[in-house]
């Protein structure tokens, strides 16, 4: 009967029916309370729907000690219910005992940027790499999670002293060539950069190729390199760039991956009262908590909640779910026909609607997101709950959601293709392959809700 009902629990919480999944889960513990799995799983999906599950964890925790998958997730729900000091204990200990834990290391970064210690959130892994100073995989990990947070100077140090312990090697000569072509410094237009890696396909270090040949104003030599990639699994990290090589060129298929302005973008009125709107807004703001966004997000000047918010069994929130997947289906159903390799248009569109994310953002004065996409997403969102009036936000397109813009790192010299005002209860729905950025505002406060549809298999 445990085994039963801990399948049960698990194919559930794979259709994102967390409910069931929960009391699914519940019935396969009191069934067999020994089982690790189970207590696991359900201890996870506690944490998922964010109800206390730190005594859940410190009984899964019991059952399978050694667990790495466990302890970093049990950490991060003593952080989430308020005990980061005791979070971070427990990361730091585990990695005294296994250095080389790369997924350890990476949650503890993650945590301090999170609470507000950016300046050591790097600390377990310089503890590390001089413990064991011949790990490469250690070092690669740390000058990638350097990379991330454009911590470009101190990249090159630690890159510097991995030569010097290890010599050469081709993994520190990719972080070597990703490094000065990211970073904006002498070597960054060096159409020769990537000359001793010349013979080497990777899927990350071809990004880096892109990214370097549209710096060089060589968009021939961008597409080249991204194209082939439109038939594997990394699709969707390289269509947005060749959208960019497309259009850079006047090639005829950047509009038929982009559409015209308003072929894929779509603006819905949910049909919000403001009375839900305000209770919305009440709930959301009460879930940010931390004091930074993590490195991987776009935002910047305000912050990001965790976890999947469409997971919470908050009424309000539930209800928005229920409203936006409504939404979306009407928007699937508006699309044009399926067209043969299209990222939007090619995916099957009468299975389940399934989120790969789901958050809520809250910008302060000067706050915005930089220009990106949602590679993990298949169609992307914004719903605005609150925004300042026009007065405060500053003079248009202040806050505005803006399309098209290549990277300005880039300095492609690319203008958006369309601007949307937002309006508080008006979901806006795009392609998640669509480069996008809001506008910043001058004062005020922007509360966003959003999330990802993951693409059908």
């Amino acid at each position: 009967m445990a085994v039963h009902w801990l399948q049960t629990g698990l194919a559930k919480r794979d259709l994102q029916d967390m409910e069931g999944a929960l009391d699914a889960l519940e019935r396969a513990v009191a069934f067999s309370p020994t089982n690790p799995t189970a207590a696991f799983a359900y201890a996870q999906v506690r944490f998922e729907t964010g109800r206390e599950a730190v005594t859940a964890f410190e009984r899964a925790r019991a059952l399978d000690p050694a667990n790495p998958h466990l302890i970093r997730t049990y950490a991060a729900a003593l952080a989430a219910e308020g005990d980061a000091a005791r979070a971070q204990s427990i990361l730091l200990d585990t990695l005294t005992q296994h250095p080389q834990w790369l997924d350890g290391h990476k949650g503890l970064a993650t945590l301090r940027v999170a609470i507000g210690q950016r300046d050591s959130f790097d600390e377990s892994y310089r503890r590390a790499i001089a413990a064991l100073p011949g790990s490469l995989s250690l070092r690669l990990a740390h000058l990638h999670l350097l990379q991330t947070a454009q911590a470009w100077e101190e990249a090159r140090t630690h890159l510097a002293q991995a030569h010097q312990a290890l010599g050469p090697s081709r993994g520190l000569e990719v972080a070597r060539v990703s490094i000065e072509s990211e970073s904006g410094g002498p070597l960054s237009r060096d159409p020769h950069l990537f000359d001793a890696l010349k013979d080497w396909a990777d899927p990350g270090l071809d990004l880096c190729r892109v990214r370097h040949a549209l710096r060089l104003r060589n968009p021939e030599a961008a597409l080249a390199r991204a194209k082939p990639y439109v038939s594997t699994p990394q699709a969707r990290l390289f269509w947005p760039y060749l959208s960019l090589c497309w259009r850079l060129l006047g090639d005829p298929a950047a509009p038929w991956l982009d559409g015209a302005a308003t072929d894929y973008v779509r603006a819905i009125d949910l049909g919000l009262s403001a009375v839900e709107l305000s209770q919305l807004a009440d709930d959301l703001r009460a879930l940010h908590t931390a004091q930074a966004p993590y490195l991987e997000q776009s935002v910047k000047g305000g912050t990001q909640t965790d976890r999947q918010l469409f997971f919470r069994p908050i009424p309000s929130i539930q209800q928005v779910r229920t409203k936006i997947q409504s939404a979306v289906a009407q928007y699937l159903a508006s699309l044009p026909p399926p067209r043969e390799g299209h990222p939007l248009l090619a995916p099957a569109r009468d299975k389940p609607i399934l989120f790969e994310g789901s958050w809520s953002v809250l910008l302060r004065a000067g706050g915005f997101h930089r220009v990106h996409t949602h590679p993990m997403g298949w169609i992307s969102s914004a719903l605005h709950i609150e925004m300042p009036d026009r007065a405060a936000a500053g003079p248009a397109p202040a806050g505005f959601l803006s399309y098209g813009e290549g990277p300005p790192e880039l300095e492609l010299g690319l203008g958006p293709t369309h601007q949307i005002a937002p309006k508080a209860g008006t979901l806006v729905l795009f392609p998640s392959t669509h480069w996008h950025r809001t506008v910043p505002i001058e004062a005020g406060e922007r509360l966003s809700l959003a999330f990802d549809i993951r693409q059908p298999t």
